[in-house]
């Protein structure tokens, strides 16, 4: 099954240990590119703009590509980008999981097909959808 994992960089390690166990179980994982240093900002204006459109466009590009998304918003946090990426999810057509209920919007849980509330308990539901 190819899963596509959304998130925000801040949960980095995290994003990376639950790509790493779908791996070993077999999935494709289309995980976000969570750049762990400032170089980005640290770009002229013109070129930031187009660093993260090329992020954004290529993020949805996996998504496209997907059988199904993981919003990784830990303690119910989102984002900009993960909303975005949300949205995306939803106009594709995929069933979407996230983690938790959004803590900040309403409007983002009713667009989510399922909240898992625990990683390991997502990884044996698409384990079993194999």
């Amino acid at each position: 099954m190819k899963i596509v994992i959304c998130g925000s960089r801040r949960f980095f390690d995290d994003i990376r240990d639950l790509e790493q166990k779908l791996r070993e179980s077999g999935h494709i994982v289309l995980g976000p590119i969570l750049n762990r240093n400032k170089s980005i900002g640290d770009l002229p204006s013109d070129l930031k703009t187009y660093a993260f459109l090329g992020l954004t466009l290529h993020h949805f590009e996996f998504i496209r590509k997907a059988d199904i998304c993981f919003m990784y918003n830990k303690d119910g946090y989102l984002g900009n980008s993960g909303t975005l990426e949300l949205g995306f999810a939803v106009a594709s057509g995929i069933p979407i999981y996230a983690l938790n209920e959004d803590k900040d919007e309403v409007c983002r849980n009713v667009l989510f097909d399922f909240v898992i509330n625990d990683v390991n308990e997502f990884v044996k539901i698409v384990n079993s959808n194999k």
